[in-house]
């Protein structure tokens, strides 16, 4: 956008723009969210970046008023389908950190030196950059919603020395550790996205694994108003495997498998925000498993650029007046949500978890299991037996259309299937499936066509 509508967005103070860009004040050396309530400054004196990541190459630190690393994460990374939102997804689930770049670069199919010189062009920061955001993102909210030590939240969050740590909280944040808790203690409650504190960080026994260490953790989910959180609790209930997962008004419960271990998630309608409630068996599962909450419950969409295209359309029309904010779920497994989509709803899968899930220490609520794992289900369904293989690839950073062409070639995967998984397991936005009113979508919906598919669905 030009000099003038950018002045214009950050003088109506619109927290749809949080998230989608930030802004840096050079004579300050802060970068904030557009919805900064902080006093304006020159135009002259504003630095537009795509990412907080590139803010901080630039040498600002976070606003301390404004807190833009709890801003609802940009749509545009699921919009996205070229290497840039790809390798965003995957930075996001970890992978960095857990196969270093070269580890990023080796999935996405480029060499370390051009996924750097394409992700500093598109993105304004390397990936060692936006993982180093993504690492001190997780540490505050580790400082400020458990009592873990400066120096065991240093390492969960993924930092390979304390004076790393130390280092970098105070060049992001422009405070020690220390301070940054202290400073979230007293003012617990009027940080918008912040994470609440808990008092407690750690706690013997777990729902998560036999006689395991387990750390709660308390997270405020931010997201774009409205969202119509009933019609969200309701289609995730309706879908829920029993014993992996369970739902009701106003709550969703289930079980998770994460990189370094288990966890159990609550989550319930905080009214401006999803309250996330994590019991992490390891807590440098957080950012993952924040992070797969957030796809989940498609927290990170903008709904008044998605109703401004749907509300268009004459057949849309009412539905998008009459359920503002109806969001597109995703899954926090996209190999679990391919096998669910291939043995559908019913018997089958009870039975499978029965006989395959692992069982919790202790159940959370009706939440007893985990969900097999695919090695597991390996010879009795055969879209399991193609993830293990590695004939078919579902994760964040997967290119959509190969995955469909491989989700077509597994025995028992149909066109409407492929489509299902693609728009859940993928997040994709942009996925329609006929149904009894609409067999084909205009091309005027796109790019939201998952969004019109749940209208009709809500509907119907």
């Amino acid at each position: 956008m030009d000099a003038d509508n950018l002045y214009a967005v950050l003088r109506s103070r619109d927290r749809r723009f949080d998230g989608r860009f930030f802004v840096g004040v050079v004579t300050t050396g802060v970068y904030c969210r557009p919805s900064c309530p902080a006093a304006m400054p020159k135009p002259e004196n504003l630095r537009l970046y795509p990412t907080a990541a590139a803010a901080q190459q630039e040498g600002h630190r976070a606003c301390k008023r404004c807190r833009p690393d709890a801003a609802p994460g940009s749509p545009d990374w699921n919009l996205r389908a070229d290497v840039a939102g790809r390798a965003m997804r995957l930075i996001a689930d970890g992978l960095v950190d857990r196969e270093g770049v070269s580890g990023l670069a080796a999935r996405l199919g480029y060499s370390e030196r051009q996924l750097h010189r394409l992700l500093l062009a598109e993105l304004g920061a390397g990936p060692q950059a936006l993982a180093r955001a993504q690492r001190a993102q997780t540490a505050r909210v580790l400082l400020e919603s458990t009592g873990l030590g400066a120096g065991e939240v240093a390492f969960a969050a993924g930092f390979a020395s304390i004076r790393q740590f130390n280092q970098t909280i105070r060049q992001l944040y422009g405070l020690t550790p220390t301070e940054l808790r202290s400073r979230t203690s007293a003012h617990h409650g009027n940080r918008p996205g912040s994470a609440a504190v808990t008092g407690a960080g750690t706690a013997a026994g777990s729902a998560v694994g036999s006689g395991s260490r387990a750390v709660r953790v308390e997270v405020r989910l931010a997201y774009r108003p409205p969202l119509d959180a009933e019609a969200l609790f309701t289609y995730l209930a309706a879908r829920a495997v029993p014993g992996v997962e369970e739902g009701g008004a106003g709550f969703y419960r289930r079980s998770l498998r994460l990189p370094y271990g288990t966890a159990a998630v609550s989550v319930t309608d905080g009214g401006d925000h999803m309250r996330c409630e994590l019991l992490l068996a390891d807590v440098r599962d957080l950012a993952v498993a924040v992070r797969r909450c957030r796809v989940l419950l498609d927290l990170d969409a903008d709904p008044r650029e998605i109703e401004e295209v749907l509300g268009a359309d004459p057949v849309l029309a009412p539905l998008v007046t009459a359920r503002p904010g109806l969001r597109a779920p995703g899954h926090v497994d996209p190999a679990e949500l391919a096998v669910r989509a291939v043995c559908g709803p019913g018997e089958k899968l009870a039975e499978l978890v029965e006989r395959f899930g692992e069982p919790l220490g202790s159940p959370a609520g009706a939440v007893t299991h985990l969900f097999p794992p695919m090695a597991a289900l390996a010879e009795v369904v055969p879209i399991a037996d193609a993830l293990v293989t590695g004939r078919l690839t579902l994760d964040p950073g997967a290119d959509r259309d190969e995955a469909e062409r491989q989700l077509r070639a597994v025995p028992g995967v149909d066109e409407r299937t492929a489509a299902y998984i693609r728009m859940r397991a993928l997040a994709d936005p942009d996925v329609f499936l006929p149904t009894q009113l609409v067999r084909r979508a205009p091309a005027s919906w796109r790019p939201w066509r998952s969004y019109a598919l749940h209208h009709l669905w809500a509907a119907a």
